[in-house]
């Protein structure tokens, strides 16, 4: 074995570093020009919600209490509902979005594919950097519960470990859905998707209420099961509000796991069918 061939794997390992590296530079060079864009479409919605039901309902006198306890302020219930939108649905945005434009007639995929990577490796860039993407909607979105609503807030992060753990599942599972629906939604039925998934998701995803109390609705507690914004809010809920109610931690840590497992393979594998077609 000769020394040139000792060193091939290091230098094309080296290769894969470097052209990774040049995606991520290249997306953050796009999302440079357009900041502000993304900013205003990620905190939108959460600070609508936010200002309606925890800063206009308490004003007027309709404020709501959540399973008739006064002392646990709906802002409390909702706030980590609120990150876990932000964090589900710009993961899904930031890769779904512009692949079915990519892959849409004019094949700007085709720019991406080139690069001296694996085509399983784009796909993975493609989800990291919708990650990163995520974990900036989360710090965004929790400073603006706190601000506007008219009610206490009472966060605080009981677990550093578990809302990192949260965090990144939720952020790389978005992703790999994101991935998914990329890659089998047509570019002209991306609005239509989104429009048809975003409200269901959001409003049975334990994001204004936590899933405890679905036990008044048994079929309902069961139905959301499905729903993997569920999870991604409970475990929101055991880091920042440890009081209210929650999913056992092995039951979230563990939903979100086999959903990064499955949805991962199953994303990379339409990827790189869509992309050799």
């Amino acid at each position: 074995m000769t020394a040139a061939s000792v060193r091939r794997p290091s230098d094309r390992y080296g290769l894969y570093l470097r052209a990774f590296w040049g995606l991520m530079l290249r997306d953050a060079r796009v999302l440079a020009r357009e900041f502000i864009p993304f900013l205003l479409r990620t905190i939108m919605n959460p600070l609508l919600f936010t200002f309606v039901f925890t800063y206009v309902f308490p004003k007027i006198g309709a404020g709501i209490t959540p399973g008739g306890n006064a002392q646990v302020s709906f802002a409390t219930v909702i706030a980590p509902g609120l990150v876990a939108v932000a964090i589900f649905f710009q993961g899904i945005a930031a890769v779904a979005l512009p692949l079915a434009t990519e892959l849409g007639g004019t094949r700007e995929i085709e720019d991406r594919v080139m690069a001296p990577l694996p085509v399983s490796v784009v796909a993975l860039e493609k989800v990291i950097w919708s990650s990163l993407q995520s974990i900036i909607a989360a710090a965004a979105v929790l400073p603006l519960v706190l601000l506007v609503s008219a009610e206490p807030v009472s966060i605080t992060v009981a677990s550093w470990p578990m809302l990192i753990v949260t965090v990144l599942l939720a952020a790389l599972v978005a992703g790999y859905l994101g991935l998914v629906i990329g890659t089998v939604v047509k570019p002209k039925q991306i609005g239509l998707i989104f429009s048809l998934v975003v409200v269901p998701v959001t409003f049975l995803g334990c994001t204004y209420y936590p899933w405890a109390q679905l036990s008044h609705i048994p079929w309902l507690q069961v139905l959301t099961l499905f729903n993997p914004l569920v999870y991604v809010s409970e475990g929101l809920r055991i880091a920042l509000t440890p009081g209210i109610p929650h999913m056992p931690v092995a039951a979230v840590l563990s939903a979100l796991t086999a959903l990064l497992v499955a949805l991962g393979a199953l994303g990379t594998r339409l990827f790189i069918t869509r992309v050799i077609d």
